[in-house]
């Protein structure tokens, strides 16, 4: 065992009565030590019961033979975290989650691990240390928020977080009183979980079952529902077979289960984040998977889910439809059936005799929403590395866009512009300079998409970005934009009037200027300037590559 170096020989005398001082036992040291990597927090709606499910799958590990040892990492909740510079350090925690994983880990020679994250960045966060340390492991997230529900005139309406940001919006428009804002806010999130619609971080979770490392059930059932500590048990016990078998995470994620993610990804019309996060984990798994590559996934998958903030459904309907295993049964001739999974069946084996319960949720090939999938990325001298957006969440008469650029420098700069009415119908919000290295930290920008959504106006303006669009956004919300304004893409060159013609359909992001023009604007550019000078986010920006890499630590060079 891995863990013998820790506990076995005479030389490891003092190793074993650090390890008695923890309560550990004689015949606990010829049994395998499990790390169970929990990413509690009181501050994360997402991670507060936590410790019930790490409690849970510590039964299972004992039932199978294994000796539990729970450790924590760091969680942001990036609803707090949003619209001020607090979001800068959501991405950047992505990085520290993975090293601070492979730290204790390695410096405790954990035999296996189970992790058990919930929110944006902790999720792949934990699956890039996976893939890095290449332990057998098996992930069992803390499951979706409950939807709220809001009493109106017309009845009870099913609200969430994305209600909230959006209701700012109509209070700005004066659609909406201050009043009825505060009953709202007191409503739409009615307790632990991660938050209730198909936001990056239920996107993360359900891909966790199409990728082969979460148990059916992982991604889509309820926080508070008994069958989430029921499959938590069953992580724990399964991760002692994996042990055994010597299954480990990169003799499940290859190039066969990205594909399969991506498939999965899109006809549930997630996340954009999960492009950047896919593309992480595909770095640390050492697995070539060129972005252009999504396009011909999605432009042969077709949209079968419409879950908020793209449609009226939550991840509880999800569940009760039938969950991530009845999606990939209607999308079984398209994936790779062949490919492993942490269940110790084939994803071909897991999806067998599972059937859809309600095909509105899930529907049909032949009553898809969509004969394409649910994201795109779009390529042109705008975004020669690439730019995503969630077509899922756009309105059709959006789709094919020309219009003249507002150029902002910052989301805090549009932001106020938005407040103050100063946005005209046609335009093309651009805010740059909040990519991975010009932000730092690549921040969500669900405040002004849902400023422009609450407003009405999601169906008459534009907005692209180097930085970042939270999963609930919705609308022409174009972002990742790549390369970023502060490595001299670009989307640095634009200036306000400039007209950007904008083709989802086609894939295309173009801004009116020829090469020469974009060049000679780049050139008089001063030499870029971080706005951080000190700490991580100093050190983040020195190091983290493009959004079209995954915005990663690229290992041996500078960014």
């Amino acid at each position: 065992m891995k863990s013998d170096v820790v506990k076995k020989g005479v030389e490891r005398a003092p190793h074993r009565s650090l390890l008695y001082a923890l309560g550990c036992s004689a015949e606990e040291m010829d049994k395998p030590f499990i790390g169970i990597v929990n990413s509690f927090s009181e501050i994360v709606p997402g991670h507060k019961h936590l410790r019930d499910i790490s409690e849970a799958v510590k039964g299972g590990v004992r039932a199978g033979g294994g000796v539990p040892f729970e450790v924590n990492t760091i969680a942001v909740c990036d609803g707090i975290a949003m619209n001020h510079p607090g979001m800068k350090y959501s991405l950047p925690s992505r990085e520290l989650i993975a090293d601070s994983v492979e730290i204790v880990a390695e410096a405790h020679s954990f035999d296996a691990l189970v992790f058990i994250p919930n929110c944006d960045k902790v999720i792949p966060g934990m699956m890039m240390a996976a893939v890095r340390l290449n332990v057998p492991a098996i992930f069992v997230s803390g499951g979706p928020m409950l939807r709220g529900y809001l009493p109106t005139d017309k009845g009870m309406s099913k609200v969430d977080l994305s209600s909230v940001f959006e209701a700012v919006g109509r209070v700005a428009s004066g659609q909406m009183t201050e009043r009825e804002l505060a009953e709202l806010e007191q409503l739409a999130c009615p307790g632990c979980g991660s938050c209730a619609g198909m936001f990056t971080a239920n996107t993360m979770n359900c891909l966790t079952e199409a990728l082969g490392l979460g148990l059916p059930g992982n991604g889509t059932i309820p926080a508070v529902d008994a069958r989430r500590r029921e499959l938590a048990r069953s992580a724990g016990e399964r991760v002692m077979k994996l042990l055994a078998e010597d299954i480990r995470p990169r003799d499940i994620i290859d190039r066969d289960s990205l594909q399969n993610a991506f498939t999965v990804d899109v006809a549930l019309g997630g996340s954009t984040n999960s492009v950047l996060h896919l593309m992480a984990i595909a770095y640390e798994a050492k697995v070539d998977f060129p972005l252009a590559r999504l396009n011909e996934i999605s432009e042969n998958t077709p949209q079968l889910c419409q879950i908020r903030p793209a449609g009226n459904h939550h991840i509880e309907d999800l569940d009760r439809a039938g969950g991530i295993t009845a999606v990939m049964g209607e999308l079984k001739d398209l994936l790779k059936l062949e490919a492993r999974t942490v269940s110790g069946k084939t994803v071909g084996g897991v999806v067998a005799g599972r059937r859809v319960v309600d095909e509105e949720v899930i529907r049909s090939r032949k009553t898809a929403y969509s004969d394409r999938g649910g994201l795109a990325i779009l390529f042109g001298n705008l975004a020669p590395e690439g730019a995503v957006v969630k077509r899922s969440a756009v309105s059709p008469e959006m789709m094919v866009h020309r219009g003249p650029a507002r150029v902002f420098n910052s989301e805090e700069e549009a932001t106020r512009a938005i407040m103050a009415g100063e946005i005209k119908v046609g335009e093309v919000l651009v805010i740059r300079y909040e990519g991975p290295r010009g932000g730092p930290g690549m921040r969500e920008m669900l405040t002004p998409t849902s400023l422009l959504a609450g407003m009405g106006k999601d169906k008459e303006v534009a907005l692209i970005t180097d930085g970042r669009f939270s999963g609930a956004t919705r609308g022409a919300a174009i972002g990742h934009v790549s390369p970023e304004a502060a490595t001299r893409g670009p989307i640095a060159a634009v200036i306000s009037g400039d007209i950007i013609n904008i083709d989802i359909p086609g894939h295309r992001l173009e801004v009116e200027l020829d090469k020469g023009e974009i060049a000679r604007r780049l050139a008089n550019l001063g030499e870029f300037e971080s706005r951080v000078k000190s700490g991580y986010l100093r050190r983040y920006a020195e190091k983290v590559s493009s959004a079209s890499t995954g915005a990663v630590f690229l290992e041996g060079k500078q960014a």
